[in-house]
């Protein structure tokens, strides 16, 4: 069936060393060994969660809650930046050492790649979906009978379908130790979902799905965890303390009144039909009907907004009306702050990022914070797992054109980076400061050139110039002497009629000193 579902790529490997170790799960994949089979995953987190689908609903579930969505948006728009003018990824091949015809095919197979994602319109989405659960497959599809015209397809599957599988085949050696033979890498797939009482599926290949897992794993279960595992519990507290402060405000805040109600020597069965008497007579509630629209009383039920009634026996004080206040602390909310507080710190983003009145500055470097700088580099951690996910695909794609082998590809792998687009603006605005500031610390040090320091010296460690830069610089600095030199000279050169007609202008001041 994979021959409908996948494809598979090999290649001639080395035998592998014996060990009785079986490879990590750090890729969050389920093991099996030759006596165990796949059941499902299970993990409990507060005796709520029983499987790996009910956690994913669970990440989902907690990112659609505002307070929660609103981190998540933080962090996505920072990690993906999207411009008409520009490309939301790039791919950099700076370090890897191919030559530059091979680079240019490389750089066309990855805007294929970034044109069957749609990333230009779906980037966004692609990177949300990632971080909220924690895990991205995506199904590669070829065309069986030209494999060599690359991915024609690429379709998003839900990780509720799918899971990666891990086949250990273990035997006893000589001496009686268990160690591992073999191991086979694929996926089971199943449209209907995969859960304990569902493990059937189908079998693609590990070469037909590209897996991006978020790189947090569960050390005692191997399950992979999402980004958002952390705010599972500030979600929940936030949701009920701010019911709890609905519910305190809706019972508290009405003012009511107490009537004390004098019954004489009357029981107390007679002393309470007199009390409900009065109360009857006296207590009229009108109630709009907003089904039919009318306006009708209802004095059968006594709601614990309304007043009370009180009997009061022969000796007291008589009738007696009193006012019970409403609450005095209805418009505290700290404690809904501290949980709102509470859940940005678990999802890594500033506070400052909370209050809505903080005013924003753009970029100088004396004003920027330590979270800003902390949520800064824990951006950059995320997009360099997310950009894995295309990496995984540009391998596919390449070693299906033939434009690299599988080994060369595992080799190069280090050498190939994903840039992700910055804002131009904030990125204008910190090269503009960082270049002021190496520019005024070059005119303090100006005048001990050539005697303490040097010139390189300064361009290297003031000016921050590598190499290349500065035979960029050098080179550019001659061209333009040479053509301000080539403007400066006359437009006929030092030609001779000149010559001549000075000496014409010189021969009458002679002849007549010599009369």
């Amino acid at each position: 069936m994979a021959e409908f579902f996948g494809f598979e790529i090999t290649r001639k490997r080395n035998r592998e060393p014996l060990t009785p170790v079986a490879p990590s799960r750090d890729d969050g994949s389920t093991v099996l060994t030759d006596v165990s089979a796949y059941y499902g995953v299970t993990l409990d987190l507060d005796n709520s969660i029983r499987s790996e689908n009910a956690l994913i609903k669970r990440y989902r579930e907690v990112s659609q809650y505002p307070d929660c969505d609103g981190a998540i948006e933080d962090i996505t728009n920072e990690a993906i930046t999207i411009q008409d003018d520009a490309p939301s990824v790039n791919l950099v091949l700076d370090d890897l050492p191919v030559s530059d015809n091979i680079k240019e095919k490389i750089h066309e197979e990855f805007g294929e790649i970034y044109d069957l994602l749609e990333f230009d319109h779906k980037g966004h989405d692609i990177f949300k979906t990632w971080y909220v659960d924690g895990r991205l497959y995506y199904h590669l599809i070829l065309d069986p009978k030209d494999p060599k015209s690359g991915i024609q397809e690429l379709r998003y599957v839900d990780p509720m379908k799918i899971r990666k599988i891990k086949d250990i085949k273990k035997e006893k050696n000589s001496k009686g130790l268990e160690v591992v033979k073999s191991q086979e890498e694929y996926y089971i797939y199943n449209d209907k979902g995969i859960s304990d009482s569902n493990t059937k599926g189908i079998k693609l290949s590990k070469d037909s799905v590209v897996f991006c897992p978020s790189g947090n794993i569960d050390q005692n279960t191997g399950i992979v965890l999402s980004h958002l595992q952390k705010a599972v519990k500030p979600v929940n507290q936030l949701k009920m303390i701010e019911d709890a402060v609905v519910i305190y405000r809706l019972s508290r805040a009405p003012e009511r009144r107490i009537f004390y109600v004098d019954v004489g020597n009357l029981p107390k069965i007679k002393a309470e039909q007199y009390v409900n008497d009065i109360m009857n007579k006296y207590r009229n509630k009108v109630v709009y009907d907003a089904t039919t629209g009318e306006v009708r009383d209802d004095r059968k039920h006594l709601s614990m907004m309304e007043d009370f009634w009180m009997p009061r026996r022969e000796g007291g004080r008589g009738t007696e009306i009193t006012t019970l206040p409403g609450g005095q602390n209805l418009g505290d909310i700290a404690d809904i702050q501290y949980f709102q507080r509470k859940l940005y710190q678990s999802l890594n983003v500033p506070m400052s990022r909370l209050q809505g009145e903080t005013g924003f500055t753009l970029g100088r470097a004396s004003e920027i914070t330590r979270d800003e700088l902390k949520f800064n580099k824990f951006v950059q951690r995320v997009q360099r797992k997310f950009s894995q996910f295309m990496i995984d695909i540009l391998r596919v794609q390449l070693i299906a054109k033939g434009v690299m082998t599988d080994e060369d590809f595992e080799e190069a792998r280090c050498d190939i980076r994903v840039d992700f687009l910055e804002d131009n603006h904030f990125t204008e605005l910190k090269n503009n400061e960082l270049l002021q500031q190496r520019v005024g610390m070059l005119g303090q040090v100006e005048p001990y050139l050539g005697k303490f320091y040097s010139l390189a010296w300064a361009r290297k460690n003031i000016l921050m110039q590598s190499e290349e830069e500065m035979k960029d610089i050098d080179s550019e600095i001659e061209a333009e002497k040479a053509e301000a030199e080539a403007e400066q000279e006359p437009e006929g050169g030092n030609e001779v009629p000149d010559m001549d007609s000075m000496q014409t202008t010189d021969e009458p001041e002679d002849n007549e000193g010599e009369e």
